[in-house]
């Protein structure tokens, strides 16, 4: 389904004094064809302004882009059944990729063969047992506490409400000229209980060279306030959800000191909505161990 957001400019007058202009406003809308006296109506809810007088919106421009959530601006999800409501999030796994400058690829070799299984079995059946070895850090992978402290939970001890069926907030930043994502950007959404997902769209440059240098990351502010707001678990759509460029990683630190997942290079976060679908990202119960890849994917509302 397309989307679509307002461009505006628009003077807003008070019944008790003052007044409030913008340029350039950004908003969500349900449909292309909007009049502007609807848009005025939810300029003033999105805001939630008060004791509002006189509204006058001009210089409309309309284009087709995914909504950001924009509070009380759009009309209900459609209704989603069958296959297309499971959207996959993670990046396929091949032998020899990169996920991690400096990481070594996945090596995937035949442990047992089909043809050499021939011998094992009746006349017509054959098995492929094959073996993989690889670091945790490959893929779209799941970092537990374990990873960061060495007293923290390993990928066995998480429980399930920690990874599985989660509600999710995505968290638009696709187009952002700031590779920081600071506290501001998450604050407008209700994050207590949620998987925040953070969509940047840098997923783009998946497999190119271009996808380490310059990557969108968690500032240590945002991600305190993610810890401290409750959130659950916590993904992006890019290399790290720290500044890969420094040494340093303080998202990484303060949100497994909470005990929040951390999920990275996540793609398609464009197919959710902002609020509505719920998550998994189950990786396998390994012990002593930190970091797995997970198939990662969101179930949309039905």
């Amino acid at each position: 389904m397309t989307e679509f957001r307002a461009s505006f400019d628009a003077d807003v007058t008070f019944l008790n004094g003052g007044r409030l202009q913008v340029q350039g406003f950004r908003l969500d809308i349900p449909a292309a064809d909007i009049g502007t006296d609807a848009l005025a109506d939810l300029f003033v809810r999105h805001l939630g302004l008060l004791m509002v007088g006189e509204v006058s919106v001009r210089d409309v421009h309309v284009v087709a882009e995914t909504h950001r959530g924009s509070r009380d601006t759009v009309r209900p999800l459609p209704a989603h059944d069958g296959p297309d409501r499971l959207v996959d999030l993670n990046h396929v796994i091949n032998a020899g990729m990169t996920t991690y400058p400096g990481l070594p690829g996945p090596e995937i070799t035949p442990h047992l063969t089909r043809e050499a299984s021939r011998s094992h079995y009746a006349p017509g059946t054959e098995f492929a047992i094959d073996r993989i070895s690889m670091v945790g850090n490959t893929g779209t992978y799941l970092d537990s506490p374990f990873h960061r402290y060495a007293d923290g939970t390993d990928l066995a001890g998480l429980p399930l409400h920690a990874v599985a069926d989660l509600p999710t907030v995505v968290v638009r930043l696709a187009g952002s000229g700031e590779r920081g994502i600071g506290p501001h950007a998450v604050a407008p959404h209700d994050v207590d209980g949620a998987a925040v997902l953070l969509h940047t769209g840098w997923d783009r440059h998946w497999g190119t060279d271009a996808y380490g240098p310059g990557a969108p990351y968690l500032t240590a502010a945002a991600a305190t306030a993610l810890a401290e707001r409750g959130a659950r678990l916590v993904g992006i759509d890019s290399v790290n959800i720290d500044n890969a460029d420094g040494a340093e990683r303080p998202a990484h630190s303060i949100l497994l000191a909470a005990g929040v997942p951390v999920l990275e290079h996540l793609t398609g976060l464009e197919r959710l909505p902002v609020t509505g679908a719920r998550l998994h990202a189950t990786p396998p119960r390994v012990a002593g161990f930190g970091t797995f890849p997970v198939r990662a994917y969101a179930v949309l509302p039905a």
